[in-house]
C-alpha cells in the first residue's frame, strides 16, 4: 500500500494532500489558482499517481504561498509513500514533446534533493500566472520529495506549453522511477543499502 496523506498548516496556507503511487492518474485538485489545477492535474493523470489536493492559500496577496507549499505537500506525500524505497526503478528520463516544445525531464529518487532547472520564459506571465512561479513548484516538490530532478526545454513555441511539459515530463519520469521493479521488488537500489538524504 504505497499511499499517504500529508496535512500542512501555516499562516499562509492550509494544505491536504494524498497521493497514491500505484493507481490510475485519478485527481480532485483544487488550489483556488486556475493554472496551477491544471498543471497538477496532469502531473497526476500522466504519471498514474493518484492525487487529491486541497488548498486555501492568501491569494489576496498573490499565489506564491499556495503554489510554493502545493509543491511541498505532494513532495513529502510521496517520500512517505515511498518510505524506504524498497524495490524501486529509482532512475528515469523523459522527452516530453508538445506541438513545437520539447522538454527533458531526468530523476534519480535517491532521497537527496536537489534540482537543476534549465527551463525559460519568454514572458513574465500565462494569463494571470507568475510564470517564475513555475520553478519554484519545483524546487518545493524536489526539496520535499527527496528526488534529484533535472529539468531542461530544450526549445519551445510559448509559454504555456514550457511550464505544461515540464509537468508532463515530470509525470512520466516519476512513473517510471518510482515502479517496482519485480527483479529487485525486496532490495533498496543502492549498494549503500538505504536511500536516504
Amino acid at each position: 500500500m504505497r499511499k499517504a496523506s500529508i496535512e500542512r498548516k501555516t499562516t499562509e496556507t492550509r494544505i491536504s494532500a494524498i497521493v497514491d503511487l500505484d493507481g490510475t492518474g485519478s485527481y480532485d485538485v483544487r488550489t483556488g489558482v486556475g493554472f496551477l489545477d491544471h498543471m497538477l492535474e496532469q502531473l497526476s493523470r500522466h504519471s498514474l499517481i493518484d492525487l487529491t489536493l486541497k488548498a486555501e492559500g492568501d491569494l489576496h496577496i498573490d499565489f506564491h504561498h499556495t503554489v510554493e507549499d502545493s509543491g511541498i505537500a505532494i513532495g513529502q506525500a510521496i517520500a512517505k509513500a515511498l518510505g524506504e524505497r524498497k524495490g524501486i526503478r529509482r532512475y528515469a528520463s523523459h522527452h516530453l514533446p508538445m506541438d513545437g516544445t520539447l522538454t527533458r525531464a531526468a530523476i534519480d529518487v535517491s532521497g537527496r534533493p536537489y534540482l537543476v532547472w534549465k527551463v525559460g520564459f519568454t514572458a513574465p506571465r500565462i494569463g494571470d500566472f507568475d510564470t517564475e512561479l513555475v520553478r519554484e513548484w519545483f524546487q518545493a516538490f524536489a526539496m520535499h520529495a527527496g528526488v534529484t530532478l533535472h529539468l531542461e526545454t530544450l526549445y519551445a513555441d510559448n509559454n504555456h506549453h514550457v511550464a505544461e511539459s515540464c509537468f508532463k515530463a515530470l509525470a512520466r519520469a516519476m512513473r517510471e522511477a518510482v515502479e517496482i521493479d519485480p527483479r529487485q521488488k525486496d532490495r533498496i537500489p543502492s549498494t549503500k543499502g538505504l536511500l536516504a538524504g
